[in-house]
């Protein structure tokens, strides 16, 4: 396979993190990319697995360098994305998945616009964005899960329809409606799109 940069974005709950799992299992060559963040870890999160735990001052610096593919301020903590860590996976023939949400996306594609054409990350570049079957299989999934209070979940479906809203910029788009069809569609993108760089 190529070496393809991909992203992916979804409302939460529309079984992106599901899909992302499924395919690092069944592609080797595919690299999950880990992100930076200022926030403390959680308990059994561990530094450079789940994330780069970074101290505020050092973030703003990489910030000021131009580091980062892509950050913002989330909740009074920094999140991002370096730029090198992709290259590096890039220029060694894999492929990077970065699991990331639409704003961040969206950075990430302007970033890749004001790219010159033989650069890795442009000639790599996909992004699929997972759309629930519907809001309400959406908000069903979202109280079956059991892990988040009434006003959580009213936020996420608020957030949804917004990002749902955005969904046209990205290249490619696939209903999770059933996950084996789901995931099936996202490996014939992954297929096309390599053969095609």
């Amino acid at each position: 396979m190529k070496p393809l940069f991909i992203v992916l974005s979804a409302p939460s709950g529309a079984g992106k993190t599901t899909l992302c799992d499924l395919l690092l299992q069944n592609y080797p060559e595919i690299c999950y990319s880990v992100s930076c963040t200022t926030r403390k870890p959680r308990l059994n999160e561990e530094d450079g697995v789940d994330y780069h735990f970074l101290p505020e001052e050092a973030f703003k610096r990489l910030i000021a360098e131009g580091q980062f593919l892509e950050h913002a301020l989330v909740h009074d903590n920094y999140y991002g994305t370096l730029k090198a860590p992709v290259y590096d996976v890039l220029r060694e023939g894999q492929c990077m998945l970065l699991d990331i949400d639409v704003a961040g996306a969206g950075q990430i594609r302007d970033h890749v616009a004001s790219l010159p054409d033989g650069d890795p990350l442009k000639a790599g570049f996909v992004d699929i964005f997972i759309n629930p079957p519907s809001m309400e299989e959406l908000l069903a999934r979202l109280e079956h899960r059991a892990t988040d209070s009434q006003a959580v979940i009213e936020k996420r479906i608020r957030n949804a329809r917004q990002e749902l809203a955005r969904a046209n910029e990205y290249m490619y788009q696939v209903t999770n409606d059933d996950l084996d069809t789901a995931f099936k569609r996202l490996c014939d993108i992954i297929n096309v799109k390599a053969e095609l760089i």
